[in-house]
């Protein structure tokens, strides 16, 4: 009887799989021995509050991505929501400089959220609209959004900060339940949430076939042009939500905020193994993406490493990520 051939091992594709999970665990393991305190709960807690925010964000970059997209505003949107939504939990800019607002006159928390979820998913259909309808590339498109939603942040607060908010308004970026940080929960519900979506919904489906190919799946009666509108009004209802959730944590909303984010979560999204060419990456991928970054950050700064290291070491993480991930898909369709 005729034997079925076992497929050799292929390094380059298991490593282009689980590098990521790989050198995160690496990381954790060197920080662990040269520095005893980087595992202190405190210290977790701490490296796992940073990642949230990023985090967030990424999960939306991954929608866009996976369909080949790219969005290079997030951080400025992350910084017009977050404005946007201080204003509607202060009622007004009358006290906009108080450092400890305590119980002061203002809107309800819900309001403040739906406000900055409001102006991110805004920003995300405008980008949507251009790219979609006007044909103009995303890099293009997010590249002017990434301009002028900072413009607009700075002509919205004059250039100063929102500050000092009610005790129920803060609790969600420095409260927690056990130990465990406000944010920290509602990023694993937010990335559970996504990879439900992806794997288990037609809509998930259909990200994944707008990356692969996107004439195919139309052929296919998939609605290109409504995917990639909605992936970038994902992407900016997590710049809203995360734009709340730092503003709460900082106890003030700026019009610098999430400089270069743009750069970590991206970063955090090809890392964690999806695809800059769409059609490949899982938000598992993207999680640990986010959470190597956040470890190597930390730890780094545990052991009194430059940061002006800790971005050249980013830096080359992120392009050896991407020349993995090229030189693994290139040997795929060579077989």
């Amino acid at each position: 009887m005729p034997h079925s051939r076992a497929h050799p091992f292929d390094a380059i594709q298991f490593l282009a799989r689980y590098a990521a999970p790989l050198f995160l665990l690496l990381l954790v393991a060197i920080f662990a021995i040269l520095e005893p305190r980087f595992l202190h709960p405190l210290n977790i807690f701490n490296v796992l509050r940073q990642v949230s925010i990023a985090g967030l964000i990424a999960i939306g970059m991954t929608f866009v991505i996976l369909t080949a997209g790219i969005d290079l505003s997030v951080g400025s949107l992350l910084a017009l929501a977050g404005l946007v939504g201080a204003y509607v939990a202060k009622g007004g800019l009358d006290d906009r400089f108080a450092i400890a607002a305590g119980d002061a006159p203002g809107n309800p928390v819900i309001f403040a959220v739906l406000a900055a979820l409001a102006v991110g998913m805004a920003g995300g259909a405008l980008q949507g609209l251009a790219i979609t309808r006007l044909k103009v590339p995303p890099f293009v498109v997010t590249l002017g959004g990434l301009t002028a939603f900072r413009g607009a942040a700075l002509l919205f607060s004059g250039g100063g900060p929102i500050s000092g908010f009610t005790a129920d308004y803060a609790w969600w970026g420095q409260g927690r339940i056990s130990m465990v940080p406000i944010p920290v929960i509602i990023f694993v519900l937010a990335a559970l949430a996504a990879h439900l979506v992806l794997r288990y919904t037609a809509f998930g489906k259909h990200v994944y076939a707008t990356g692969g190919n996107a004439r195919a799946a139309a052929l296919n009666g998939v609605p290109i042009r409504r995917i990639v509108m909605l992936v970038y009004v994902i992407s900016g209802f997590f710049c809203g939500l995360a734009a709340f959730l730092l503003s709460a944590r900082l106890n003030s909303a700026e019009a610098v905020a999430g400089l270069s984010l743009e750069l970590t979560v991206i970063a955090s999204v090809v890392i964690g193994g999806t695809s800059l060419f769409g059609g490949v990456g899982s938000i598992f991928g993207t999680v640990v993406g986010a959470l190597l970054i956040g470890v190597l950050t930390n730890g780094l700064v545990l052991l009194n490493v430059s940061s002006f290291i800790q971005q050249i070491l980013i830096g080359v993480i992120l392009v050896a990520a991407v020349a993995l991930d090229q030189f693994a898909a290139t040997r795929r369709l060579a077989e």
